[in-house]
């Protein structure tokens, strides 16, 4: 010893660590890593392989398109089907697929197909089954749409529809179902766009039609109270039947100044001449009297008749191009009605795709380890800030 140091030669060996010093180290350092990491995935692994029932998952594809719709300038099953993944298409699809996720699909498929006996199996084990056998609206919708899953592809256009049930003839049916629903609401919509899209077009064809079967009543009331089919033929025939006594009067003038001057006024055939001649003028005066005399004259009902015509024709075009606009509304409408193209019917599933066992623990224990990490580097910061 020198100055009270042992010099290093001399060093007592640092005794090993004891049996309580050993188990306090392991206990310190994975007790928590059994507890975080090794006991959930023990108790997930005796759920998964024990316990869980197997779900079998039911698939189909279909398209929403339009009967007008034109070909897409896109590649594959795009162009193929000449539908694309446009704002229109897209809306109308995504649409039917919100439809499918509703209450209202719901509540259809609880009458149609006993949904909720579907999803109640006695093969199905108790986290997966519905809970109970008479849930509220919105706790049924909860899980159901944990079991049927409706995507929407914006590249293709194409929905995929899965449903999962524990029997493969339920999942097989609520899919068939769930198609025809689609259908059917395609159908609603399809309606409705009808109604709007000519409402206006057959308000204005209805109004034109009122129109001109109002006017064309005055004018059967007209001729009633006239006693005259035509009015407008009646007045002609009468400008005729003047323009002939007239023809008449004046050459009857003219033979009888012929005779003046050749015979003189005593001969006897003046007399007659004179006579023709007063005949003629009174008929050529009560003629044009008819013709435009007093109130009850041809030329005054000549003139409502002729207003009354007018308007039948103006209202008659109006009528036309209106049912012309009519026609082109509802050839428009019908373009645009929708229909659903299954690409790919609902299958009968053959075996279990769910729950995927290995990739839920494998996905299980990633994800507590990552935790775990998280853990020890945190408490292994404190102990060193610490010290």
């Amino acid at each position: 010893m020198v100055h009270g140091f042992m010099s290093p030669a001399t060093a007592e060996p640092e005794a090993p660590p004891s049996l309580s010093e050993r188990w306090h180290y392991a206990r310190t350092h994975y007790g928590w890593f059994f507890v975080v990491v090794a006991l959930p995935c023990l108790i997930a692994a005796i759920y998964l392989y024990g316990f869980a029932a197997d779900q079998f998952e039911s698939e189909a594809h279909y398209l929403v398109r339009a009967q007008g719709a034109p070909a897409s300038s896109g590649s594959g099953i795009e162009k193929l089907l000449g539908s694309g993944g446009g704002a229109g298409g897209q809306g109308e699809a995504n649409s039917v697929a919100d439809f499918l996720l509703s209450h209202s699909a719901v509540a259809s498929l609880t009458k149609q197909s006993d949904l909720i006996d579907r999803f109640r199996r006695p093969e199905a084990d108790a986290l997966s089954r519905l809970p109970t056998a008479d849930p509220t609206p919105e706790a049924l919708l909860k899980y159901y749409r944990k079991q049927v899953d409706v995507h929407y592809d914006t590249d293709t256009g194409i929905t995929s529809l899965k449903v999962r049930a524990f029997r493969p003839n339920d999942a097989y049916i609520i899919a068939r179902k769930l198609l025809a629903l689609g259908e059917g609401q395609v159908n609603t919509m399809n309606v409705r766009s009808y109604t709007d899209a000519v409402k206006l077009s057959r308000q204005q064809l209805a109004e034109a039609e009122q129109a001109l079967s109002q006017v064309q009543t005055r004018m059967t009331s007209f001729r009633q109270s006239n006693r005259d089919v035509n009015p407008q033929g009646t007045a002609e025939a009468q400008i005729g039947l003047v323009s002939k006594l007239e023809a008449e009067l004046s050459a009857a003038r003219s033979q009888l100044a012929t005779t003046v001057q050749l015979i003189g006024t005593r001969n006897p055939q003046y007399a007659a001449l004179s006579q023709q001649v007063r005949s003629l003028q009174a008929q050529v005066a009560a003629q044009s009297g008819k013709l435009t005399g007093g109130g009850d004259a041809i030329a005054a009902g000549l003139g409502d008749y002729e207003r009354l015509r007018m308007q039948q024709e103006f209202l008659s075009k109006r009528y036309d191009a209106a049912s012309a606009a009519f026609e082109a509304a509802r050839q428009q409408a019908v373009r645009q009605q929708l229909y659903i193209v299954r690409i790919v019917d609902a299958n009968m599933p053959v075996r279990s795709e769910y729950p995927k066992r290995a990739l839920s623990l494998l996905t299980l224990f990633i994800a507590l380890m990552v935790l775990y990490g998280l853990g020890w580097l945190i408490a292994a910061g404190v102990r060193e800030h610490a010290s």
